[in-house]
């Protein structure tokens, strides 16, 4: 699973910052890593110069093994917050989105019994 960070200018001590993303991101989304190719977050301050609450913004967009791919968006005070919380969005469209396709609907047809 490549991780791939962006951020925009008004993104504060970016080098450091990197890391923390990639680690959380691939902690956080490690339980499908192999289904995975690629991670792209966009990081970015949405009110720039500005103060103000909840106004980092991150995207994330996963990129499954021959699949269109997924994107979820989180708000938060700080860019760590942000990435968290886009983070778990996505773990939860993950195993919605894989889930329904390696069980579909729930077990097996009722064409599959034997007759009595």
């Amino acid at each position: 699973m490549q991780i791939q960070v962006n951020t925009d200018d008004n993104i504060e001590g970016r080098d450091a910052l990197l890391e923390q993303i990639e680690e959380l991101v691939a902690d956080g989304l490690a339980r499908f890593a192999d289904q995975i190719s690629r991670v792209e977050v966009h990081l970015s301050d949405e009110n720039a110069s500005k103060s103000g609450s909840d106004d980092k913004r991150c995207l994330l967009e996963v990129r499954l093994n021959g699949q269109s791919p997924i994107a979820v968006t989180d708000r938060s005070g700080t860019p760590q917050e942000a990435c968290a919380g886009a983070t778990e969005k996505m773990l939860r469209k993950l195993q919605s989105t894989l889930g329904r396709q390696h069980n579909a609907k729930g077990g097996h047809s009722i064409r599959d019994l034997t007759p009595l």
